[in-house]
């Protein structure tokens, strides 16, 4: 079974995001990249299942600028086999991606698409859900464990009230959570490797998926800063904060 694995780059989630002066959107200039950390689970996941038996290859792609292949490299260090690039230096909203993800599906014909629940930039949570629609799959989201069974796959995920199992027909749409894996660390002898697996380039065009986008940001702004704490004497003066100043009693 082939296994596909959608993949974003976006800023590190080590980095402190700063907010462009004209507040036309976050700055990106001269600040590092990485995977997105839930798409890094996924291609773990990927390649846990590979590793048991259960995957015969695992195909990494993502869809962005020319610095995109990066992080494809980084997937194939950590083990998966091939890549694609869809090149756009347009930006690309989750409807247009799970369309172009669509046009993937049917030229590689994965038996599972396991990608991360949301990218950390724009927390859409959409590409998922809206792909598994898209292409009449089931889907199993925030999956905190995948077991693949003889045609079908298991997905255990985290509700409010607790855990939820459900059972999927193949092929089916995988969202991951934080808890599902720990990622591995690309070995150096890995990470040479990469360099020579393949490595495939396209674009929406090429796909026929119109990309432009359908809506507009307005304005982005950074959160307002918190204000210090205080230490209150006793618990009636506590309360009496929450009542008269913070307004939540």
């Amino acid at each position: 079974m082939k296994i596909l694995v959608p993949v974003k780059r976006v800023v590190d989630f080590n980095v402190k995001v700063r907010v462009k002066a004209d507040g036309s959107g976050v700055e990106l200039a001269n600040v590092k990249m990485s995977m997105n950390p839930f798409d890094e689970i996924a291609v773990e996941e990927a390649i846990r299942q590979k590793e048991a038996g259960k995957a015969s290859e695992i195909v990494v792609v993502s869809i962005g600028t020319a610095q995109a292949a990066e992080t494809i490299r980084t997937g194939l260090a950590m083990g998966a086999d091939r890549g694609i690039l869809v090149k756009t230096d347009a930006p690309v909203e989750p409807l247009a991606v799970a369309k172009i993800l669509k046009k993937l599906v049917e030229q590689e014909q994965p038996g599972l698409v396991v990608l991360g629940k949301q990218a950390i930039d724009d927390d859409a949570n959409q590409t998922g859900q809206m792909l598994a629609a898209l292409l009449g799959w089931g889907q199993g989201t925030f999956a905190s464990k995948v077991v693949i069974g003889d045609g079908s796959v298991e997905v255990t995920r985290e509700i409010d009230g607790g855990l939820q199992t459900l059972s999927l027909k193949l092929p089916a749409i995988i969202t991951t959570d934080l808890r599902l894996n720990e990622p591995r660390y690309a070995s150096l002898p890995n990470i040479m490797k990469a360099k020579k697996k393949p490595l495939d380039e396209t674009t929406p065009e090429a796909l026929g998926v119109d990309v432009t986008p359908r809506l507009k940001v307005l304005k982005t702004a950074e959160p307002p800063a918190r204000q210090a704490g205080v230490k209150v004497a006793s618990v009636a003066e506590l309360v009496g904060k929450l009542k008269n100043e913070a307004g939540v009693l």
